[in-house]
């Protein structure tokens, strides 16, 4: 039977990527108590690297609102594996931090992080919005555009 959560994917055309293998010596998640804490995710799309520059020079704010999107798709196939695989686990997104490489002077970062929160709203309805922090710098690993973390609640 189909949970909730893979109905709602299903018919919003969302198809949930494989979990990509970490870059270093970290793991995607880990789980302490009913929360699980995800890694920084970045737009690794097939098995590559997507949206390397800077917002602002490179992108738009647009472009990186749907690169954030990515991010976020991709920790929820992180979710998806910390939960042996039902999304219907989820008891809520307790919180999502976004970093956005750009150059100095743009403010737009909350627009950009708008991408991951809008996607987690998608997937999980009222328990997919959170609490979030999104901020400026001028660099990221791979020179990607955004890197989102996350932290749920599950049952």
């Amino acid at each position: 039977m189909t949970g909730q959560v893979d109905a709602r994917l299903n018919e919003k055309g969302i198809e949930v990527p494989s979990v990509a293998a970490p870059a270093a010596n970290y793991v995607p998640y880990t789980i302490s108590g009913n929360l699980v804490y995800v890694s920084g995710q970045v737009p690794f799309v097939d098995g590559k690297i997507t949206y390397q520059g800077k917002v602002g020079q490179d992108f738009t704010t647009e472009e990186a609102a749907e690169c954030a999107r990515v991010c976020a798709l991709n920790i929820v196939a992180v979710v998806k594996e910390a939960c042996g695989g039902d999304l219907d686990k989820v008891v809520r997104c307790v919180k999502l931090g976004g970093f956005v490489n750009c150059v100095d002077g743009f403010a737009e970062q909350p627009k950009v992080i708008n991408g991951a929160s809008d996607l987690m709203v998608d997937v999980f309805g009222d328990k997919g919005k959170h609490a979030r922090f999104a901020v400026g710098t001028n660099a990221l690993p791979l020179n990607v555009a955004v890197e989102v973390d996350a932290i749920f609640e599950i049952s």
